[in-house]
């Protein structure tokens, strides 16, 4: 076994499926662990009241399923929840192992993108498995607190810590879509407005997405904390109601975000309307003091005898003066009528 490096991992797997390995309690610092010396702690018989391991899998391997049915015995609802296809975001407890399916956004999110994919972990009181086919932010940021040497001195507080980063990942994806609709909403207050509707619908429909997502994670951790495993300790369910109530405080900016969004999206149209009417008007004002011209000339030049002032030597300027007349009186009317409304 090799103390941890920062930058040692990847997101590769070895023949076994495992990303990275830790084990917690026989170092002042997590000692980075492979799949070999995994397989021979978890086969001890007697194992040290401190120490416990974290193993990472990726399922793109199919030999990883494998290992963690030999290797570590993951309990049935486990193995069902990996093929039953559902992403409901859940977390139950199923004999003495919790089994969680949670849904995370990619390592390289970005608004423009949002996608996301679920990861599933099962946790005993000496193992926590935690597994996904892409790479995954709130996972990676847990291994970045390993890596730092954050205390952590149970498979819970390491489940408590990865709520705790989701919780962040979140609260940066909702500043990052605040920055942008406090950009537009400046944008629109000064006259310059250069978003479209279909821009921020794009970013409504994501928030949308992730909460649907995400919220049924709140109902999940309060359903545990009524009926809790026989090794959780009294201060792991007081951080977890933490950070459920830190959670829900997160999908209540989402939602209020998404509120925003579409009062936005109404002013939006409203100006587009208001911009749309005021050509109508122009256009309907020029049709209407263009009238009288086109009727006259229309009359004066059709090809037929007995056309009026034709041989008139001031015939053209007696034409102008009509048309000017009724162009006259064709803008009083239309200004009497926008003065009236």
């Amino acid at each position: 076994m090799q103390p941890i490096s920062a930058g040692e991992f990847s997101y590769g797997s070895d023949q076994h499926g495992l990303v990275w390995g830790f084990l917690f309690g026989r170092a002042p610092q997590p000692v980075a662990i492979n799949a070999r010396d995994a397989a021979a702690w978890l086969q001890q018989s007697h194992k040290a009241p401190h120490e416990f391991i974290w193993l990472h899998f990726n399922l793109s391997n199919t030999a990883s399923e494998k290992w963690m049915h030999e290797q570590a015995r993951v309990v049935t609802e486990f193995s069902e929840a990996l093929h039953d296809g559902s992403r409901s975001t859940r977390i139950e407890l199923a004999g003495d192992a919790l089994v969680a399916v949670l849904n995370d956004v990619l390592h390289d999110f970005s608004l423009d993108t949002a996608y996301t994919a679920t990861m599933w972990l099962h946790v005993t009181q000496y193992m926590l498995i935690s597994t996904r086919r892409t790479p995954l932010k709130s996972i990676e940021r847990l291994r970045q607190a390993v890596a730092r040497g954050d205390a952590l001195r149970s498979t819970l507080e390491l489940l408590i810590h990865l709520f705790h980063d989701q919780g962040d990942v979140l609260v940066s994806i909702v500043r990052q879509a605040t920055a942008r609709v406090d950009q537009v909403e400046d944008n629109l207050l000064a006259g310059r407005l250069t978003e479209r509707r279909a821009d921020l619908g794009a970013l409504r429909r994501v928030l949308i997405r992730l909460q649907r997502l995400l919220a049924p994670e709140p109902a999940a951790l309060f359903r545990l904390l009524q009926r809790p495993p026989h090794w959780m300790a009294e201060t792991d369910m007081q951080a977890l109601r933490q950070s459920t109530e830190e959670f829900s405080v997160v999908l209540s900016d989402m939602s209020a975000l998404q509120e925003r969004i579409k009062l936005l999206q109404e002013e939006i149209a409203a100006h587009v309307n208001e911009d749309n009417n005021r050509s109508l008007y122009v256009l309907t004002i020029v049709t209407v003091l263009a009238l009288p011209i086109n009727i006259i000339a229309g009359l004066l030049g059709m090809n037929v005898g007995g056309v009026p002032l034709a041989g008139h030597p001031r015939g053209f300027w007696i034409v102008v003066g009509i048309v000017a007349t009724f162009t006259v009186l064709a803008a009083w009317l239309l200004i009497r009528k926008h003065q009236r409304d």
